[in-house]
């Protein structure tokens, strides 16, 4: 009766339009009135422990400020620049090119939506006068922002590790090799159906502008080496790393580029300026941007966009964690361990099971409410079968990957018809014939475990453990 009642209100509520989190929160405070010997007095105090004990929690903040940072600030352009100048050449090379964005885009901003927004707005024009079918490219850029949850450092992952106590930083490391392999091969598809097609492909732009192209893009591609290899070095967790990130964002944005701030079209050197006279203007702008950034509206926005994010994921959080609490003190997730054990269940098919349900949420509910209630009830589960828990955090995420291209809830959806100003129908159709290719990454990811598991065991054998 217990369960029934936790699941039965919180998929009403659900029904009936209530937001997730308070959904989540409400159903588990009429459990525990009802069925509880708790107090609602444990309510409040599950409320603060779900956020303030969980150390790994503080990066997310760090990491959508980061983002938000890197969105506004341009480093978006200059990547796709870089790729472009990389592998345009190649038939198909523009889309291709679009893959590498996104691959190299969601390295510094963990964000799927991000992802879209800031490389979609740009490409998907470009790639339709460059005489690309129009579905061809919503569907490539689509598909491929997903990968901005897969592909280290991503937020869904820390929700994971939040919700499992698993090491966020092997999760990271876990979800490097799958998340580049995502990325080859789509793009291997394209080339495929680019030669297929005749897709068109861009001239050679020769070694100079491709020089002067990595140039431009390497402020904001340091921040991959500053924050996988100083977790994969082991000189940082993923929360010191994000609040480096976070800083380094900050500098890059308004000090370095200039998109965005006081310092904004300010040049580093004007025509004819001698170069000591530069660095001595150049001194002088970049105290004065320091002291006028509290003030700057743009910054401001920028800071506050990224708090209103960080405020609605954390309060998601904090009411999955108390939902997982009632799960916990009433021991819902071992009952379902012992019966589904005691059907003597291989974990093949139990990993079936759990991609089927996986698949069947992402239609409905938003990734990291996903993990945070699903994830205590089959990690016991899956630890009791076998399953390695970085094993079962990467078949999440890239289910969650998928969950990001399914009606009526896939957010990448909404942002492609946001900027191609197509329906929401026509941009799940451009998106079919990539599902498919990710179903069968899908697969993939599942029954090879060793893709996923190769670099945490090689990093820790390095290390001697």
């Amino acid at each position: 009766m217990t369960i029934a009642t936790l699941f039965i209100v919180l998929f009403v509520c659900m029904l009936l339009g209530m937001p997730i989190a308070i959904a989540l929160g409400f159903s588990s405070m009429l459990t525990i009135l009802l069925f509880s010997n708790d107090s609602l007095a444990s309510v409040a105090l599950k409320l603060y422990e779900s956020t303030s004990e969980h150390y790994t929690l503080l990066a997310i903040p760090f990491f959508i400020l980061s983002s938000a940072f890197l969105s506004t600030g341009g480093v978006a352009r200059r990547i796709i620049d870089f790729a472009m100048d990389s592998v345009g050449h190649i038939r198909g090379g523009l889309a291709m090119a679009s893959v590498m964005a996104c691959m190299l885009f969601a390295a510094v901003s963990g964000s799927s939506p991000a992802t879209v927004a800031a490389i979609g707005s740009i490409v998907i024009v470009g790639m339709i006068r460059a005489g690309y079918p129009q579905k061809f490219a919503a569907g490539v850029i689509t598909t491929s922002g997903t990968l901005g949850i897969l592909i280290p450092p991503s937020i869904v992952m820390l929700v994971y590790s939040a919700a499992t106590e698993v090491s966020a930083a092997r999760m990271f490391m876990a979800g490097l090799i799958p998340g580049l392999l995502a990325g080859i091969l789509i793009m291997l598809a394209i080339y495929i159906v680019a030669r297929i097609k005749g897709l068109p492909s861009l001239p050679f732009p020769g070694i100079g502008k491709l020089s002067i192209s990595t140039a431009k893009a390497m402020g904001g591609l340091m921040l991959i080496v500053i924050v996988l290899g100083s977790i994969y070095g082991g000189v940082a967790s993923p929360t010191e790393a994000s609040a480096v990130a976070c800083v380094y964002a900050y500098f890059i944005a308004v000090f370095g580029y200039r998109d965005i701030g006081p310092l904004k079209n300010v040049a580093w050197r004007n025509p004819g300026e001698p170069i000591v006279k530069a660095i001595g203007r150049n001194l002088g702008y970049s105290l004065l941007g320091l002291l006028k950034t509290p003030a700057d509206k743009e910054i401001r926005a920028v800071v506050r966009d990224g708090a209103k994010v960080s405020i609605m994921l954390l309060f998601i959080i904090g009411n999955a964690m108390l939902f997982a609490h009632v799960l916990t003190t009433e021991r819902i997730p071992h009952m379902i361990a012992e019966n589904i054990v005691g059907m003597g269940l291989p974990a093949w098919g139990f990993l079936i099971i759990v991609n089927l349900l996986l698949l069947a949420a992402g239609n409905f509910m938003e990734p990291s409410a996903i993990l945070l209630i699903m994830a205590p009830i089959l990690f016991p589960i899956a630890t009791q079968l076998g399953i390695d828990p970085i094993h079962l955090g990467i078949i999440m995420v890239v289910n969650m990957e998928i969950g990001m291209l399914t009606p009526p809830v896939g957010l990448n959806l909404f942002v492609t018809s946001g900027i191609t100003g197509k329906s929401i129908g026509w941009v799940i159709h451009a998106c079919l014939p990539w599902l498919l290719l990710l179903l069968g990454f899908l697969i993939l990811i599942t029954y090879v475990p060793q893709v996923s598991l190769f670099l945490p065991e090689y990093l820790d054998s390095l290390r001697g453990f």
